[in-house]
């Protein structure tokens, strides 16, 4: 235990003062003496509070504009100085030791989006140098001092002073999250110099760093992970994402998600994104089962659950449109639902899926576009990097290979189907018609299984795939795969070409009368 007459002075250097008032008038109750920067001394003062600016206590002022502030030995001795060894060194120069230090940094986070290359000193003035070497100092030394950097942790940190009992453990807890903050900081520094530099750029080298430095906050603790055996937490990014995203999403209703939950809901939400017409996507395990786009979220609904109903038990489901009160009822009269995506949902429709209480709701607000920047996967020991298939779609780019040209009706299709394909874990194989699923054949280790399973899923829901239009997310090494299609009446083909057979799969297509699209970028998802 930390007796509580060791508690003495304490050191406030902050950039953000909020609460800072309140704050000094408790350490003060408890007879700490506070040490401060101009600014902050100055704001104490005017509220009746006793405090030693920093530089009457080192007889050195504040030079070069603020710049250097608290960096004297004076301080960093009072902070650093170990009580087993430094008692003859602090009393020869006159140094207080200082047993609690309170910081925040300047908000670079704060200029970063408006700053450019042009006015990159104004930038570097956001730069804290003083602040990050207060906080290393004090963490440095959690034995002896205690170290904030959340003005959220004081009322503990006061409870613990008056109860005596600051113990070891506590010290390093928070020893631990001033040095995650001192990181964050330089992350936040560090990723602005990266994208503002211009030396780099014409070789592209910023988008791939040597080193990559990742900062994440703990949102909450899931149910479980991938499996009821593995623990499982859900960490965001700590800059500040946009609406949109599963990650700034608000539950409003409903359990705990699972780790399954949140990769489905990040799947199903992610695809539903890349419409505009009003669209509902059902995603079962990592995929989508049923998607379709229409005049209204009801009829979509209704679309992408009878295009696939067994899958759809349990599923995903995810709107681009207001959840209205009809849409509402209807999933709840038709299936079991694990959870409901939405950007926003009609107050009376929110009345309505109370009645199943344990269904998740997740409003995502406004959509954004599709994020950009860099896709992650762990393997073990490493980390693969890669930008996100992001492309828009631009029919008049594709190549139409075939003797036969494709319908409107066909080509609406081929767009919608080459849409969904690119959610579909590889090998992907997705059949639509007037821009619904009709089946989907997924993840098989070869593409002509993955289209055989795609027939049979048709086939045992009783669809008429006559005249539907068939996405492949990669090109078909055999013809195998188009004659398949061909058995069940597909009548147009996408996908992205490129095989050495390219010439026999094209003559398979003139055939069977098909007409073949490629689309010369192919989608896989492993």
């Amino acid at each position: 235990m930390l007796p509580n007459n060791l508690i003495k002075n304490a050191l406030i250097s902050v950039s953000d003062k909020t609460n800072i008032v309140t704050i000094a008038k408790k350490l003060i109750k408890n007879e700490i003496k506070l040490f401060s920067t101009n600014g902050t001394a100055d704001i104490l003062k005017k509220n009746n509070i006793p405090v030693t600016k920093i530089s009457d206590y080192t007889k050195f002022p504040e030079i070069m504009n603020g710049r250097i502030k608290t960096l004297h030995p004076k301080i960093m001795g009072g902070i650093l100085r170990r009580t087993d060894k430094d008692e003859q060194i602090m009393k020869l120069y006159h140094i207080v030791p200082i047993d609690i230090v309170i910081v925040n940094f300047y908000p670079f986070e704060n200029k970063k989006t408006s700053m450019s290359q042009d006015n990159i000193n104004d930038a570097i003035n956001n730069i804290d140098i003083g602040g990050p070497t207060l906080v290393r100092a004090a963490a440095k030394n959690y034995q002896n001092v205690i170290i904030i950097v959340d003005v959220n942790d004081i009322n503990n940190i006061i409870a613990s002073i008056q109860n005596n009992t600051m113990d070891i453990k506590t010290r390093f807890n928070l020893a631990s999250k001033a040095f995650a903050y001192t990181s964050s900081y330089e992350k936040i520094i560090s990723e602005y110099f990266i994208k503002n530099n211009n030396f780099n750029k014409q070789h592209n080298t910023n988008l791939f760093p040597k080193i990559i430095h990742f900062s994440f906050i703990k949102k909450q603790d899931l149910r479980y992970g991938e499996n009821h055996h593995q623990k499982a937490s859900f960490y965001v990014e700590q800059d500040i994402l946009p609406n949109g995203t599963i990650s700034t999403a608000q539950k409003i209703q409903g359990k705990t998600l699972s780790y399954n939950n949140m990769i489905d809901a990040d799947i199903a939400l992610e695809c539903v994104k890349e419409f505009k017409k009003p669209t509902c996507v059902i995603v079962k395990h990592g995929n989508p089962c049923g998607v379709s786009t229409s005049n209204c979220i009801l009829d979509a609904y209704l679309s992408a659950y009878h295009a696939d109903p067994i899958s759809s038990f349990g599923g995903i489901i995810a709107f681009n449109d207001i959840l209205d009160i009809k849409t509402a009822q209807a999933i709840i009269d038709t299936q079991f639902i694990e959870v409901i995506i939405a950007p926003g949902i009609h107050i009376l429709a929110e009345k309505i899926l109370k009645t199943k209480k344990n269904i998740r709701i997740l409003i995502t607000g406004e959509f954004k576009n599709n994020i950009k920047g860099l896709d992650l996967k762990r393997i073990t020991n490493g980390l693969l990097v890669q930008e996100y298939d992001i492309h828009d779609i631009n029919h008049k780019k594709w190549t139409i290979v075939s003797q036969r040209i494709p319908t409107q009706i066909e080509l609406k299709d081929a767009i919608f189907c080459w849409t969904v394909a690119k959610f579909v874990k590889s090998n992907a194989i997705v059949y639509g018609r007037n821009q619904v699923t009709l089946s989907i054949g997924a993840g098989q280790m070869s593409r002509i299984d993955s289209t055989k399973l795609a027939n049979i899923k048709a086939q045992d829901q009783g669809y008429n795939t006559f005249g539907a239009t068939m996405a492949s997310d990669a090109f078909f090494p055999f013809r195998d795969g188009i004659d398949s299609a061909a058995s069940i009446g597909i009548s147009c083909i996408i996908q992205p070409g490129g095989s050495i057979r390219d010439q026999e799969i094209i003559q398979s297509a003139n055939e069977h009368n098909i007409a073949m699209i490629f689309t010369n970028k192919r989608h896989f998802k492993h």
